[in-house]
């Protein structure tokens, strides 16, 4: 038997290997964004493909979000699939109006005849020490966005699978990807890569009896951390996706543990938790044993470097959380 050799990899090498993978599986796959080429991107993600595919095929850009997502726009339209780099969060804004008007409404106003296969990079999140402008977490607009899928991996894995299957599904896809997990590393084969499950399905990543923490990318490793503290039996749903939202593999853990807190970077008011957690209370009312709590970054914009630790979700807040669940309600 021959043993398949692993080792250790990071996300950011992971979500290279996944658009080169891509690129020579299908020469319709185009790269395209604000020093993606020659420098390979701010965080080196796309380092290597230019060389490799040439500058044709990973496109150096202008310093212009909506021309750059307009462009890819009329790309998609003549059967290429543009995957674009926005370089940080907050950069996305002004391509907004491209993603709102166009991008997500195309193959609606068409009757499904032109679909716009576009994968929009988004490199999304705080913890490095980022100032205002490159640590939003904005996932709540496009969530509010119909005809948009918005995923966001939380492992190596994850990383590559989702980023191949966004590259390939016809329907346009958000793709945040948390910048302080991009140098995260896990065993991992660019080979024979790990099959993960598909983009609209979440996965229970610790099982748990005492309450279920639901989250997703940069706040994963933060519930795991917390899940693994003593006198609490928890369980933690990766979310993977939260466009298509899996509303059976969520509502099942709730169910079993009776109890909930959403964890995430965004803002709690308008943020995705309120969502998640009206899901929640809709389809379990009757086994919730608390109310569902969050534990989300503050509703004010993202504070200077210095600051951000107490913006953030960390374990205490979130164990904080747990203990406020009623749990005299038992006794």
């Amino acid at each position: 038997m021959t043993t398949v050799a692993v080792k250790p990899a990071t996300m950011a090498q992971a979500l290279t290997r996944a658009m080169r993978d891509a690129m020579a599986a299908d020469p319709a796959v185009h790269v395209m964004g604000e020093d993606v080429g020659t420098l390979g991107g701010v965080f080196r993600v796309t380092d290597g493909l230019a060389a490799e595919f040439g500058e044709d095929r990973c496109t150096d850009t202008p310093l212009a979000e909506a021309g750059i997502l307009g462009a890819a726009v009329g790309m998609a339209m003549y059967g290429l699939r543009p995957v674009v780099e926005m370089q940080f969060d907050a950069f996305a804004y002004p391509a907004f109006e491209q993603l709102v008007s166009h991008v997500s409404r195309m193959r609606n106003r068409t009757r499904g005849r032109m679909p716009l296969p576009i994968t929009v990079r988004v490199p999304y999140g705080g913890g490095i020490g980022g100032v205002e402008h490159h640590s939003d977490s904005s996932e709540a607009y496009y969530m509010a966005t119909p005809g948009l899928h918005v995923v966001t991996p939380a492992t190596v894995a994850d990383a590559y699978g989702l980023l191949r299957q966004a590259i390939a599904s016809d329907d346009p896809v958000v793709f945040l990807e948390p910048k302080r997990l991009y140098w995260s590393k896990d065993t991992w084969n660019a080979d024979h890569p790990t099959e993960v499950e598909p983009i609209g399905r979440a996965v229970v990543r610790r099982p748990g009896t005492s309450a279920t923490l639901i989250t997703y990318g940069p706040s994963l490793p933060v519930c795991m951390e917390a899940a693994r503290a003593e006198g609490w039996d928890l369980e933690v749903v990766d979310l993977r996706s939260l466009v298509p939202f899996d509303d059976e593999t969520v509502c099942a853990s709730v169910r079993r543990t009776g109890r909930a807190v959403v964890v995430h970077e965004s803002t709690g008011f308008g943020g995705p938790g309120g969502e998640i957690a009206a899901r929640i209370t809709e389809r379990c009312f009757h086994h919730l044993e608390a109310p569902v709590l969050r534990v989300a970054g503050f509703d004010l914009p993202y504070p200077p470097p210095m600051l951000e630790r107490h913006h953030l979700p960390g374990v205490d807040r979130v164990l904080d959380a747990v203990a406020r669940l009623q749990w005299e309600a038992e006794n």
